[in-house]
Parts: structure tokens; sequence; C-alpha cells
């Protein structure tokens, strides 16, 4: 991200995130493989409303206690609300914090050399969004939500929860374009995709500090 603004959130946001993240960023990533419930029902909440809800509650966390007790929240969401046998308000607010928060981390580990993020002991970019799509996807699956309402979500969670998300995190930043990643697209998984195998090439030859969190 170019300019003063761009190099205040990451000199803000640097600090709050290695603050244990190496051993949390990835704690959510065994909730998946759950089996189908059952297909859920039109939702009687808003949306967008949930969604900015959530992104307030995630944001409250992170700025107060750090990533590392922003994912055991998620964690902890994940682990209660999914043992409901209908698509919840609640579930979908999970999975929406679960979202923003891999949006955040991308960003910022998106800036960092390879040789910084071992030293950190963080998980790549690549990581975060392949983990965090394999749960988002079995999440989906689970109630067999359809393809619109995922593109609903999807829709709300651009335009009201990201920008809601990152500017309670960063008052005084200038609002960058999320970016989960090559092979991401504009569509969430209504299915677990396929897991990345360890020895995978990546679909973008740039390392992560040739990238900037304003490229789509």
């Amino acid at each position: 991200m170019a300019g003063a603004g761009g190099e205040a959130w990451q000199r803000t946001a640097r600090p709050t995130f290695r603050r244990g993240v190496r051993a949390c960023a990835l704690a959510v990533v065994g909730i998946v493989g759950m089996g189908h419930v059952c297909a859920a029902a039109e939702p009687d909440w808003d949306q967008a409303a949930n969604i900015k809800d959530a992104a307030m509650r995630l944001a409250q966390i992170q700025r107060t206690q750090g990533a590392t007790k922003a994912f055991q929240f998620i964690d902890a969401c994940y682990r209660t609300h999914r043992l409901s046998s209908t698509y919840t308000k609640a579930f979908e607010a999970c999975i929406a914090q679960d979202y923003l928060e891999t949006q955040i981390l991308t960003l910022i580990y998106g800036r960092l050399s390879p040789d910084t993020l071992k030293r950190m002991g963080a998980p790549t970019p690549q990581v975060l969004t392949s983990t965090m799509l394999q749960r988002v996807g079995s999440s989906f699956a689970q109630y067999n939500v359809s393809k619109e309402r995922v593109a609903e979500f999807k829709k709300n969670i651009d335009e009201h929860g990201f920008p809601l998300f990152f500017k309670t995190l960063f008052p005084d930043a200038k609002m960058p374009v999320p970016n989960l990643g090559p092979g991401t697209g504009d569509k969430l998984p209504v299915e677990p995709p396929p897991a990345a195998k360890p020895d995978d090439p990546p679909a973008d030859n740039k390392s992560p500090e040739q990238k900037s969190p304003e490229t789509p």
C-alpha cells in the first residue's frame, strides 16, 4: 500500500498481530468435515446488519486483546453454533468473523517476506486463505446453503463488513482492497475446496513483499 496512510496502518498492525499469532493463526483449521444437516431456510434476519454487528464485536476483541484472542473467539463460535440442526444468525456471524480476520491477516502478512514470516512463526497468506476457505466451504455445505445465498453473503461482507472492521481497527488508515490470494476470485465455496498439497507451487510467482494490499 502506497502513501503515509498505508505505512501507518502497517506499523500499527504488525505489533498487534505478532502477539501470539504463531500459536493461534491456524487454531480453527480443524473445524471442517462435519456432515450435512439440512437445507438452510431463508434467513429471518438482516444479513448486512448481522455482518456489521459481527465485525464490530470482533474488532473490539482484536483491539483490546489481540489476534490470538480473536482466533480463539472464532474457534469457540464455530464449535458452539455449528451444533445447531439449522443454519442460524449466530453461525453466519462466525463465518463472517473468520472471513474478516483472514482478510486482515492476509493483507498484513502479504507485505512481509517469506523469511520474516518464518522468523515470526506465522503462516503464509496462501495457507491462511486455503484453510479459511476449507472452513467456510465446510460450514456452508453442512447446511446446504445455496450459491445465491453465499454470493449475497460475500457481497455484504465486502460492502459492509470489511470496511467497518478495518476502519474500527485502523481509523486513520486508507482503506485497502481485500485480497485473499490467487484462485479465490469473487466467490466463496459452497463446499470445501481440495486441500492444497505442501509441495504445490504457488499460483503467483510474485513474493509477498512485491505485492500491494490494494491489488485485487
